[in-house]
């Protein structure tokens, strides 16, 4: 069994493989793990960046950015979620098994997370602890896999860097909302702001494919005006 699922406080481990879907159906099973999944996306941007600023000395922060972006997207998350062996143990309901959860990158990749936000509040919010964890699997990543991504900039990178480069320093402010959908699968609606501005808007299965969405909405608007 990877480290990553040995845990002093095994609810605490439960309570991260546990789907909102699962909880739909088991009322009383209690809190689902997408607090969890916040905490892990936090610690996972800040590791990465941590890891590639050590790594790449000789990189500015564009290409950092990248290469993070790269490095905890979804596809790469729902692969270290097979390697520690979350795949079939995410607790989900019936619906979302039907519609092959163990196989849905976001479901892997988010449970993934939520689990990595779990050990570091088993081990006493130890970031050390984390660290140990995530950086051998950073290491395992297939450089292609990094390489692809620089060749296709993630759009929200992009909007990002164009808004620094032409209006102001201050990065675009994402606000999203669910819309509805199926617990097991619901709909996200973002729409991505420059002050007070709305630049685009994009909806998707999740809050980072709904903010990429609007992010990509943004810059098709932005090429048609002639401004990018």
């Amino acid at each position: 069994m990877h480290k990553i699922l040995t845990f002093r406080d095994e609810k605490l481990l439960r309570r991260a493989l546990t789907h909102r879907s699962y909880v739909h159906e088991n009322p009383s099973e209690g809190e689902h793990n997408e607090r969890l999944e916040f905490l892990g996306d936090a610690l996972l941007n800040f590791l990465s960046g941590e890891y590639l600023y050590r790594c790449h000395p000789e990189m500015g922060e564009d290409e950092l950015t990248r290469r993070r972006s790269a490095l905890v997207d979804e596809k790469q998350l729902a692969k270290f979620a097979e390697e520690v062996g979350l795949d079939f143990r995410i607790r989900l309901g019936k619906g979302a098994i039907r519609d092959g959860g163990y196989q849905n990158p976001n479901l892997l990749s988010s449970t993934f997370e939520a689990v990595l936000g779990a050990y570091y509040l088993d081990r006493d919010s130890d970031i050390d602890a984390v660290r140990t964890i995530i950086e051998p699997l950073f290491d395992s990543v297939d450089p292609k896999h990094i390489v692809m991504a620089r060749s296709n900039v993630d759009s929200k990178n992009r909007f990002q860097e164009w808004v620094q480069r032409n209006l102001t320093p201050t990065p675009p402010k994402y606000v999203t909302v669910q819309t509805g959908g199926l617990s097991h699968a619901p709909e996200f609606l973002a729409k991505v702001l420059v002050g007070e501005k709305n630049y685009g808007e994009g909806k998707g299965r999740n809050k980072k494919d709904a903010e990429k969405a609007a992010a990509e909405d943004a810059l098709a608007k932005l090429k048609i005006q002639g401004l990018l």
